[in-house]
């Protein structure tokens, strides 16, 4: 690596660090102050110095949300204040007068944002979908004192499970009932009912993987055949962690890819379906269009004159603000009918890369030398 490419990545990095914690950190200032009483509620439970290291440790873990969320922004944000310094510093003349191409100077620039957009990916395939049960808890519920109702929750097995309360404190479902099914092969997404096992409790046993049954009694529909006690029931994928995260709308967003396929093999209606495609599709385009987002604003900040470079700016926030707008817009239409056609969550989860990646093409194509 070069003198010039180190020293256009430490301003880059710099202006990054910067962008982030700004950024970031005014997002966690003001969810604060909005939930600060909900937080309090807890306040005689774990005293002072246990309230901070709850408020320490819920907003460590919604770090990696807002991460995800904001990995583009922060990227655009970075660019603009290092260049913006090498302009006001007029290091940009001096590079491009030397006979460095502007292209190469964006190099080590696009390097490390395809870096950090390959560790918002990480973030959300592995981090995230690792830590899924704590990033759905409210700010007002002390961890393991979460009491709540268990309303058909489909299992691996394609069984559904209900409980009137569930004690997350002792992993503890209060009167289960476990509608078990089969898949129908010759119609892809129907269930035929095979049986019912019901108890007084379930407790998890994480040892065996599954749910110890207190009286547990399973009935089946064959008529021919007699009710039979249960001892055990083995969820394959539906433990404690799960229960908490299913139970939050949207809980979808925390899943890796993996578990995404899974579930939607699982699903039946067409809503669901399409709602777990534009999860899987965006989960590829988001990535991409972080980077478009960039590469629409870099060659309007490679800008020579400083007195043009607050113009640049604007032009460059306003480009990234459409392509954010655009691509808001296009998550919120993934799962609907428009204009009487079909949902079709694909064409909206690549739609804005289809608008704004020729756009940044034709500019990084067109960028002055």
């Amino acid at each position: 690596m070069k003198i010039l490419d180190r020293y256009i990545a430490k301003n880059f990095l710099i202006g990054y660090v910067i962008a982030f914690c700004v950024l970031i950190g005014l997002r966690i200032i003001i969810e604060l102050f909005v939930n600060l009483d909900e937080f309090a509620e807890n306040a005689k439970d774990l005293g002072a110095r246990g309230l901070m290291m709850d408020i320490l440790t819920f907003y460590a873990f919604r770090t990696t949300l807002y991460f995800r969320d904001t990995a583009g922004v922060i990227t655009v944000v970075a660019a603009a204040f290092s260049l913006g310094r090498m302009v006001r510093n007029n290091e940009l003349v001096a590079m491009i007068a030397s006979g460095v191409s502007a292209k190469r100077i964006v190099g080590p620039i696009l390097a490390l944002v395809v870096f950090f957009t390959a560790l918002a990916v990480a973030d959300q395939e592995f981090m995230i979908p690792s830590i899924s049960d704590r990033l759905v808890r409210d700010e007002d519920d002390a961890k393991g004192k979460e009491v709540y109702a268990v309303w058909f929750f489909a299992d691996g097995n394609g069984s559904l499970l209900c409980s009137p309360k569930y004690d997350a404190a002792t992993v503890t479902l209060d009167h289960p009932t476990i509608i078990t099914r089969k898949a129908v092969p010759s119609r892809p997404g129907i269930w035929d009912v095979t049986g019912r096992i019901s108890a007084d409790f379930a407790v998890f046993n994480p040892s065996a993987g599954g749910w110890n049954l207190i009286n547990g009694l399973y009935v089946s529909t064959d008529p021919n055949l007699a009710p039979e006690p249960r001892a055990f029931y083995l969820a394959s994928d539906l433990f404690p962690k799960d229960i908490a995260l299913r139970r939050n709308a949207g809980y979808d967003s925390f899943l890796s890819s993996r578990q995404l396929a899974a579930l939607a093999a699982q699903k039946t209606k067409v809503k669901d379906i399409a709602q777990l495609l534009s999860q899987k599709h965006f989960r590829i385009t988001d990535p991409l269009i972080n980077l478009t987002m960039l590469m629409v604003s870099l060659p309007v900040l490679i800008c020579r004159d400083p007195r043009t470079m607050k113009s640049a700016i604007m032009v460059s926030f306003v480009l990234t603000a459409a392509c954010f707008v655009t691509t808001f817009v296009c998550k919120m239409l993934a799962t609907e009918v428009v204009f009487g056609n079909k949902v079709m969550p694909e064409l909206w989860a690549w739609l804005p890369i289809f608008i704004f990646l020729p756009v940044a093409l034709i500019e990084l194509d067109s960028m002055k030398t």
